[in-house]
């Protein structure tokens, strides 16, 4: 057995888009119904819903043909569009291709709408001054939507995951058709009877008449005048209804007012076992610090402590002692060095000087030798001198008569002058 051709995504959606191209009657065709989800692209396209009571075709018109609209296109607006149909292949979507948009009156139905909400605005009940709170903590949640659909399941499913501990009472109501907006407002009524913290009240979302009986003045009434806060979550995010006007709290969606309403238990304690988490850090970190800082201290303080002050003192007294007692003993050591340095040196200049006088001292004696009267004697000369003791030199100091001792060389002799001559010498 062959394998059949395996083909891609790409090549699909391009095979169908050129089936709808090729079709004669979905090349230019007349669409009729009633838009929604009108949306103005900055680019100057336009986009769009095209719908009636059972189905939805979703649509588009590009700059080019929106400059030739001479009316805006809004939600609720009646019309018949010409265009063709074909395929977006990026999403792999239907759509038309609107060339022309002819308007063909107000829907009935919006303009119901929009009278009903401009007389009701007009009394002030959507004014802000009579919303309620929502509480932060609740215990008891009420919700009045169909038993059965997403919706319930939706608002059920996010409720207890965020709070596991919540009491959820639903009043089954009929959501659409013929006696939905008495069943919502019996709803409402019997709920505001228990003890209720929050109200939802809301479905999944659909066209204008699925929708409408949240668009029934009697429900906008009940939600105004119930005692209990109300949050409103009808439909899809670009479903706005009366009830979400009159309600306390609008949601985009039923499970956002599931979100709004309840409060997230799971995450709150995840979230406060994270700071418990966090603080044991930060006061073990605390504690940490502190026992560090108190043993710095008492390091300190045990530095100024009087016992280790003193021994501190002790210590330094004896050091310097020692240090003192070295220094002393250097000192000394130095001096005594010093002292035989000295006295070594001074007996070296003393024996040098004493040297010195003994050498002076033998050449003075020689010379003392050389001009002693007894060495003169010794060779034969003779000393003479008057009685007075002057030395005999001059014959002229003596005359005849005159007493002269003449000493000679182991003795004297007194002798007296009988006559003088004085001699004459050349050169005198």
């Amino acid at each position: 057995m062959n394998n059949p051709r395996i083909y891609t995504v790409s090549q699909v959606n391009a095979y169908i888009r050129g089936i709808l191209e090729d079709d004669i009657l979905l090349s230019e065709i007349e669409l009729k119904g009633e838009l929604s989800n009108v949306k103005y692209h900055s680019s100057g396209h336009i986009y769009f819903t095209v719908k009636d009571s059972r189905s939805q075709i979703p649509g588009v018109m590009f700059s080019s043909d929106a400059r030739t609209l001479k009316f805006t296109l809004k939600e609720g607006l009646a019309v018949v569009i010409s265009g063709r149909i074909g395929l977006y292949e990026r999403d792999g979507r239907y759509q038309i291709y609107a060339k022309r948009v002819a308007m063909e009156g107000a829907g009935e139905l919006y303009e119901k709408y929009e009278k009903l909400k401009r007389r009701l605005e007009e009394m002030g009940m959507f004014d802000a001054m009579y919303k309620q709170p929502i509480p932060k903590y609740i215990n008891r949640l009420g919700v009045v939507t169909a038993p059965t659909g997403a919706a319930v399941r939706d608002i059920i499913n996010i409720a207890l995951r965020r709070n596991p501990y919540l009491e959820i009472i639903l009043f089954p109501a009929k959501v659409q058709g013929n006696g939905a907006a008495e069943s919502l407002v019996q709803g409402i009524r019997a709920l505001s009877r228990l003890n209720i913290d929050t109200i939802i009240i809301g479905r999944g979302g659909g066209s204008i008449e699925d929708l409408w009986a949240f668009n029934e003045e009697i429900v906008a009434r009940a939600i105004f005048d119930c005692p209990i806060p109300i949050i409103s979550g009808t439909g899809h995010e670009t479903d706005t209804t009366i009830a979400d006007w009159v309600a306390d709290l609008r949601a985009p969606t039923p499970s956002a007012a599931a979100e709004l309403a309840v409060f997230d238990y799971q995450g709150f304690a995840q979230t406060i076992k994270n700071y418990k988490e966090k603080l044991f850090l930060v006061i073990q970190d605390r504690i940490d610090d502190e026992r560090d800082h108190l043993r710095e201290m008492g390091l300190r303080l045990s530095r100024y402590a009087p016992e280790q002050r003193l021994k501190q003192q002790k210590s330094n007294i004896a050091s310097s002692l020692k240090a003192l007692t070295d220094a002393m003993r250097r000192r000394l050591e130095d001096s005594k060095l010093q002292l035989m340095r000295n006295e070594d040196s001074l007996k070296s200049l003393m024996e040098r000087r004493l040297e010195n006088r003994r050498s002076l001292m033998a050449l003075y004696a020689e010379r003392l030798n050389g001009l002693s009267p007894l060495n003169t004697l010794s060779r034969g000369y003779t000393f003479a001198e008057t009685e007075d003791g002057r030395a005999f030199k001059d014959i002229n100091s003596v005359k005849a008569g005159d007493r002269l001792n003449i000493y000679v060389k182991n003795g004297k002799a007194a002798a007296d002058i009988i006559s003088t001559e004085e001699f004459s010498y050349a050169g005198q």
